[in-house]
């Protein structure tokens, strides 16, 4: 009897924590997200339009970049008459349901922002808190197929006087709203892909959805441009584009089996950062195993970026499911980053952090570093060829400059 009863007690603890559809994300998702350059107030649907359309016409749908999400600015500041959530009736005058089943036709995916709290991050009270059912009867009825769920405001957390978050969160709701969350999304009767977006990573996260944050957000266009290097946060808790990789390296041993850590959409247009900082943005973004969600304008991209987004050696890269990508020393301010891949290689960047020179060489005597056989010698960041003479690697790097190549153990 004893044996039976810690048996339900596994099964009944099982049930509540796997809830999440692996099957949604073998890999890590690709996509695009509204946030970085429009923000709230600037997206339409004139521009989710053209975005969709331009993920086809560019060819980054055929590279991999299959969702379409809307983040904060697709909601009226006020729900319906019965807690519903209700389109912004200037900004998406034909409704959500006309620019998913647009997305689709197209052979693309289409998901939103929503809040699992009472108010959303500028405090418009359209927070799905008691109504996760009928918010996610909505997105099933507009045919949604992903949703990002971020944690705003809260004002009624049931737990007394328990410690809480200057949004108005205890622990303990946060976790058991986004497993109610995960629950009823499991069992909506359609496959939506479940990203929280609670900015830290939490050890129930992996169980609960397919994708979460494990930081706060990379300083977006819209905040006056990203920055790649500044250690905490780069102005008013966003970060720069290295705090986020070196936060979300700590927790490389969750990722896979349908969950992934989401560093949080890409910097890769902006000019606030230079050619070289976006090839290391997108490359780190690829080694880690992070979800792929390009936050550009796609009417300005020029040819150079969009060649960089569209990379197959680096994608083919992200999108192999053995692990994520570690940080695994440091040798004179530069970097190196490992990835263990099928097939018995191993991806490697190295990423010059040093800014005290235009141009650092490298000799890098690869067996020191832990490092075997080049695969082949070629940057899979530029597509140039390398100098490897006697397992030895000879590069110049300018400052935050990398390249990324292939070894054998």
């Amino acid at each position: 009897m004893a044996v039976l009863a810690a048996f339900a007690l596994i099964v009944s603890q099982g049930d509540v924590l796997a809830q999440k559809r692996p099957e949604l994300a073998p890999t890590p998702p690709m996509g695009w997200n509204s946030w970085n350059w429009f923000g709230k107030p600037n997206i339409n649907e004139t521009i989710v339009r053209q975005t969709i359309d331009l993920l086809v016409e560019t060819g980054l749908k055929d590279a991999g970049y299959n969702y379409v999400v809307i983040d904060g600015g697709w909601r009226d500041t006020k729900t319906g008459p019965n807690g519903e959530l209700v389109p912004h009736p200037v900004k998406f005058p034909n409704g959500i349901k006309a620019l998913a089943d647009y997305a689709h036709s197209k052979g693309l995916k289409f998901g939103l922002h929503t809040v699992p709290g009472t108010h959303d991050c500028g405090g418009d009270a359209v927070g799905g808190y008691n109504k996760e059912e009928l918010h996610i009867s909505q997105f099933v009825a507009w045919g949604l197929d992903f949703i990002k769920v971020d944690l705003c405001k809260q004002t009624i957390d049931p737990c007394g006087d328990c410690e809480k978050s200057s949004s108005g969160w205890s622990e303990q709701n946060i976790r058991n709203t986004y497993f109610k969350w995960s629950k009823l999304l499991r069992d909506c009767g359609r496959p939506i892909l479940f990203n929280i977006s609670a900015y830290r990573f939490r050890d129930w996260n992996p169980e609960c959805c397919n994708m979460s944050r494990t930081t706060q957000d990379l300083k977006p266009h819209i905040n006056g441009g990203a920055v790649f290097n500044s250690p905490g946060r780069a102005n008013k808790g966003l970060l720069s584009v290295m705090a986020i990789a070196e936060f979300n390296n700590k927790h490389a041993a969750a990722a896979g089996n349908g969950y992934w850590n989401d560093a949080d959409m890409m910097a890769n247009g902006d000019p606030a950062l230079s050619f070289e900082e976006q090839q290391s943005h997108f490359a780190l973004w690829c080694i880690m195993s992070s979800p792929l969600f390009l936050g550009n304008d796609l009417s300005r991209m020029n040819k150079a970026e969009l060649e960089l987004i569209k990379n197959k050696n680096l994608i083919t890269i992200n999108q192999d499911p053995s692990e994520q990508g570690k940080l695994i020393t440091t040798i004179n301010g530069v970097q190196i980053w490992k990835k263990k891949l099928k097939g018995g290689e191993c991806a490697v960047m190295l990423l010059n952090l040093d800014t005290s020179s235009p141009t650092k060489p490298l000799s890098l005597d690869l067996v020191e570093a832990g490092l075997q056989k080049v695969s082949k010698p070629k940057d899979l960041i530029a597509d140039v060829a390398m100098t490897v003479e006697a397992k030895r690697l000879t590069v110049s790097l300018k400052p935050h400059q990398s390249v990324m190549f292939l070894v054998r153990e």
